[in-house]
């Protein structure tokens, strides 16, 4: 059973609680699906995996600076995505 708040104050963090944490889900979501997007297309070599790759870099950087995901976190996986990259384009080359 899930937790019901009884003081007025208690309430209203519930509601808020609740509204951030669609939000966030929301935000993760869109993050999760940038990344795949981007590493699927480092995968396969495709010539738009710059383009998907700052793609997921500003959905990251974005939810960074919204608190939805830690900026270490986001940094981290924008430099492993942008050196997959790095990597794929010089062994092509």
């Amino acid at each position: 059973m899930p937790h019901i708040p009884v003081h007025p104050s208690a309430q209203k963090r519930h509601r808020q609680n609740l509204k951030r944490q669609e939000r966030n889900r929301a935000i993760k979501s869109r993050v999760r699906n940038a990344v795949k997007v981007a590493s699927e297309a480092i995968a396969k070599g495709e010539s738009a995996a710059t383009e998907k790759l700052r793609e997921a870099a500003r959905a990251l950087q974005k939810a960074a600076s919204k608190g939805t995901v830690h900026r270490n976190t986001a940094r981290r996986q924008i430099a492993r995505l942008s050196s997959r990259l790095h990597k794929s384009k010089t062994k092509s080359a």
